[in-house]
């Protein structure tokens, strides 16, 4: 619930997120789906034996790793691990460009895509 209250605190107003998890117990416990329902929250679960349900994020979970991790964990705390994930997912989102987004970083290529 924290990290949703985080979220909620600091999206942008008319926007509707789509939250992805597991099927673990926790995300599906009443006051956590009802509280994604409040807020305009649009839920994702993977199904049952379907791996390629998460396929996305465990391919930026994996950049994380090797980009800004290289294997090992270089923090003291989780201060520095949180300061650390903040500033790899705004170079990750902002300035990280790839071929399959035609050389755009990833928020260039959403407007692009939503512009098409």
């Amino acid at each position: 619930m924290d990290t949703l209250n985080e979220l909620i605190a600091v999206i942008h107003e008319g926007t509707k997120p789509m939250v992805y998890s597991d099927q673990g117990w926790h995300y599906q416990v009443n006051y956590y789906t009802d509280r994604l329902s409040e807020e305009g929250f649009i839920q994702s679960m993977s199904r049952k034996e379907n791996c390629l349900d998460n396929a996305p994020i465990k391919s930026f979970f994996h950049l994380f790793k090797t980009e800004c991790l290289n294997g090992f964990l270089p923090c003291k705390d989780i201060k520095e691990f949180r300061k650390l994930s903040k500033k790899y997912i705004d170079w990750f989102n902002n300035r990280r460009i790839s071929r399959k987004t035609k050389g755009m970083t990833p928020r260039e290529y959403r407007e692009y895509a939503l512009a098409a």
